[in-house]
C-alpha cells in the first residue's frame, strides 16, 4: 500500500497563467478531459481552478466570460502538500478544509495533484468511488 503522496498523485498538469479567459480554460479543461487546472505566474503557483470553480464563481455572475479572466474564479486559498509527505496528512487537509483536490508542491514549484478519488483507488479500490474514479472516462 503507498505511504507517500508521490505514490498516487497525477504528475500530468495543466497549468494557465492568471489572465486566461475563462473561456479559454473551460476549452481546456474539455479538451485535456479534466476538471481541475493550476493557475500559475511562471513556475510559481498561485491557485487552482474547478470546474465547479468556473461555474460558480463566473459563469453564475453572467458578463462577458471572453473578457473574465481564470484569476477572478480561482481558489487562491492553496492548502498544498509535498510529494514525500505521507498519504494521511493529505487526508487530513482534505478533510480539514473540505476540499477534493489538493496541489503537490516541491521547492516551491507543482509536480502534481491528489485527488479524493486517487486515495480512493489506492485505499479502497472495491469502494463506489474507488470503482468510478479508476474507470476510464467515455469518449
Amino acid at each position: 500500500m503507498a505511504q507517500h503522496v508521490r505514490d498516487i498523485m497525477t504528475s500530468r498538469l495543466v497549468t494557465v497563467e492568471p489572465q486566461t479567459s475563462v473561456t479559454a480554460v473551460a476549452q481546456k479543461m474539455r479538451d485535456e478531459d479534466i476538471g481541475i487546472v493550476l493557475v500559475t505566474e511562471g513556475e510559481e503557483l498561485r491557485g487552482l481552478v474547478s470546474d465547479r470553480d468556473l461555474v460558480v464563481r463566473s459563469l453564475a455572475d453572467g458578463g462577458d466570460q471572453e473578457q473574465r479572466t481564470v484569476a477572478s474564479a480561482c481558489s487562491g486559498d492553496l492548502f498544498t502538500v509535498g510529494p514525500d509527505e505521507e498519504l494521511d496528512h493529505a487526508v487530513e487537509l482534505m478533510r480539514e478544509h473540505s476540499v477534493r483536490r489538493v496541489p503537490v508542491v516541491d521547492h516551491g514549484h507543482p509536480v502534481g495533484i491528489v485527488s479524493i478519488g486517487d486515495l480512493a483507488i489506492e485505499r479502497d479500490p472495491g469502494s463506489a468511488l474507488g470503482d468510478i474514479s479508476a474507470a476510464r472516462p467515455n469518449e
